[in-house]
């Protein structure tokens, strides 16, 4: 398996981890998985920074397991840099769809992935 590949593949799986209710409603958890200095601009065009979205995302949906979930399809990866993913992909929750954007950098520390940014746009009911 190739370099880009094989990064892709573990953004993929750390992106997946992430819309995980048990993830989304625990803080520590999502910790691990943001960066410091995580930025999002949500569907609803609200710019959220690390420290609102972990404050924020445990009530969130997504985030229990009783409630809607994240139903993520077509990911398309691509390896930016050694260590830089840059991932796309939508998702459906409660029957909104949404475009997704993501970077993911690999800490040289310790190997693991945090997510840098992301971005939502809500796709109308009516578009392809």
């Amino acid at each position: 398996m190739s370099r880009e590949v094989d990064e892709v593949n573990q953004a993929i799986a750390v992106e997946l981890r992430l819309m995980d209710p048990t993830v989304r409603a625990s803080r520590p958890l999502a910790r691990q998985l943001l960066a410091p200095d995580f930025a999002e601009v949500g569907s609803s065009g609200r710019r959220w920074t690390y420290d609102e979205i972990l404050a924020a995302m445990p009530e969130m949906d997504g985030a229990t397991e009783s409630g809607p979930r994240y139903e993520p399809s077509e990911f398309a990866g691509v390896l930016l840099a050694p260590g830089l993913v840059h991932l796309t992909y939508e998702t459906m929750l409660d029957g909104d769809r949404a475009r997704r954007s993501s970077l993911w950098r690999k800490r040289d520390a310790d190997g693991t992935w945090q997510m840098y940014y992301h971005q939502a746009t809500p796709v109308p009911s009516d578009s392809v």
